[in-house]
């Protein structure tokens, strides 16, 4: 992590601009602004996301039935994701109404592969050296290999944690990355019996890894409230998918929000009717739109999405593990929910055990080694598939035209969902932690801090081929250059 001090005129004020650019440890390239004056007072702090993404414009003009495999090349860490939330689209678009018991019960199981490796990634190779070694730590310590050198069972667990969740997406998407298992109304794989009994038996270890995980992200909240609780705490909204009985469901659902007290805002609803609840609004300072609820205007109608929101929104989890961990987080959290952004973590540690306990469970069923995989019907023409992606909802919506070409697509993903949230996170970060303080390292990976709790993946929010080349340079008050250091 690198920044950059500049001197500019804002509103007839002389200010510094302190950029941090590129923001490291989240996947994709993204920087952040703030505005100090002359007694580092923060006058505007702003996430910027710097990539452009075409790929709504990309698929126009392509068979439906490319899209789901198309549509991975936003990203090599939630390939996944928009894997499965285009084949729900596109099971539309073909009339599969319902899907064979074996073709929704082998999507779950690549789905929840998809959130234990992702939540491991993110949790242990990206945050946990700011929650383990203290976000203004030595930074040739705060990284993975320092991790690894003073807790190797930790990274350990962390590593292998995330190699099961990419053995289960081999299996059932045919590769780690950008796989093919699932296709318009059905897939085209079920699960052998070697395949499952080879999985099924390191099942167990990673339910009792993710039982510790979840221990450890707790016991760092128990320890240091004053710190987790209040970290770039702010009052929001949440938003996610529930079963039609108010359980968590990653895969399927209708969409609720709640206010933050914890009151129900709409519950239920059909996702195909989305973009009557959504409004996305456009900033001229980044690639990434901002989504609002649409009753409640764009001030007052922002919202969060993931791990946090999942967990708080719903009524229930229903594996017995992740179903006591949110209750010890309901507790912990009080009569109101959770909103420090830190919670994310705990969250996140959570669903991923439920996520390796959802596995065991699938794996115990013979239905994933069944030979009925594809369903068609009535053939349409507009569908959405939404999917609860490891960083949030992901919208994915198509239109097709009569020669079966794509003619409209539109993705709201899980990172653009918390965009303001993550705005917001970063500017009440700055404002307690460096207004008015002398500019340091350690000072401005709080801010970094912040953006990594949401686990963002600024390559599926926007899309951009090219080189990053990074060149700090430090400059006073007066402009004078005090220091400059480049990296192609």
């Amino acid at each position: 992590m690198s920044f950059e001090l500049e001197t500019a005129s804002v509103a007839s004020e002389s200010l510094r601009r302190v950029a941090i650019d590129p923001v490291s440890r989240v996947e994709g390239h993204g920087k952040v602004t703030l505005l100090l004056d002359e007694n580092n007072k923060v006058h505007q702090v702003r996430l910027h996301i710097v990539e452009f993404r075409g790929f709504e414009r990309f698929i126009q003009g392509r068979p439906y039935w490319e899209v789901p495999v198309m549509v991975q090349r936003l990203c090599g860490i939630c390939p996944v994701s928009h894997h499965l939330a285009a084949s729900k689209a596109l099971d539309v678009i073909v009339g599969a109404k319902q899907l064979t018991p074996t073709a929704e019960k082998m999507r779950r199981l690549m789905h929840y592969g998809q959130i234990l490796q992702s939540h491991a990634l993110h949790f242990f190779h990206l945050s946990s050296p700011d929650l383990l070694f203290g976000f203004d730590s030595e930074v040739a310590q705060r990284n993975i290999v320092g991790v690894a050198a003073k807790y190797p069972d930790i990274a350990k667990q962390g590593i292998l944690l995330r190699k099961y969740g990419q053995e289960v997406i081999r299996l059932t998407a045919g590769k780690r990355v950008h796989g093919t298992g699932s296709v318009p109304g059905g897939v085209n794989r079920s699960l052998t019996g070697a395949e499952r009994q080879e999985l099924l038996k390191d099942s167990y270890q990673m339910i009792a890894w993710s039982r510790e995980a979840v221990k450890i992200i707790k016991e760092l909240h128990q320890q240091n409230p004053a710190l987790y609780d209040q970290f770039g705490s702010f009052r929001s909204h949440f938003m996610g998918l529930v079963a039609p009985n108010g359980d968590l469901d990653l895969y399927h659902g209708g969409l609720r929000a709640k206010n933050a007290e914890g009151q129900i805002l709409f519950d239920h609803v059909d996702y195909q009717t989305y973009d009557r609840l959504i409004t996305e609004e456009v900033k001229p300072w980044s690639y990434m739109k901002f989504p609002y609820l649409t009753q409640l205007g764009p001030e007052q109608g922002w919202y969060r999405v993931g791990p946090l929101a999942r967990v708080q929104t719903c009524d229930h989890i229903p594996t017995p593990f992740a179903e006591h961990e949110r209750r010890e987080l309901a507790a912990y959290a009080g009569s109101e929910p959770m909103h420090a952004s830190l919670g994310y973590h705990w969250a996140r540690m959570i669903e991923m055990l439920f996520a390796a306990e959802m596995i065991k469970e699938l794996l115990h069923d013979d239905d994933i080694e069944g030979s009925d995989l594809l369903v068609t019907g009535q053939r349409q023409r507009e569908g959405v598939g939404v999917i609860e992606a490891p960083r949030g909802t992901l919208f994915h919506h198509y239109q097709v035209d009569e020669n079966d070409l794509v003619t409209m697509a539109n993705l709201i993903v899980s990172t653009t969902n918390n965009n303001h949230a993550m705005n917001t996170a970063v500017r009440e970060v700055a404002k307690k932690y460096l207004d008015g303080q002398q500019i340091t390292e350690g000072l401005l990976n709080h801010i970094e801090v912040a953006i990594r709790a949401y686990d963002p993946c600024l390559s599926c929010a926007t899309h951009a081929l090219g080189k990053m080349p990074l060149e700090v340079v430090l400059l006073d008050a007066q402009g004078r250059e005090l220091d400059r250091q480049y990296k192609a």
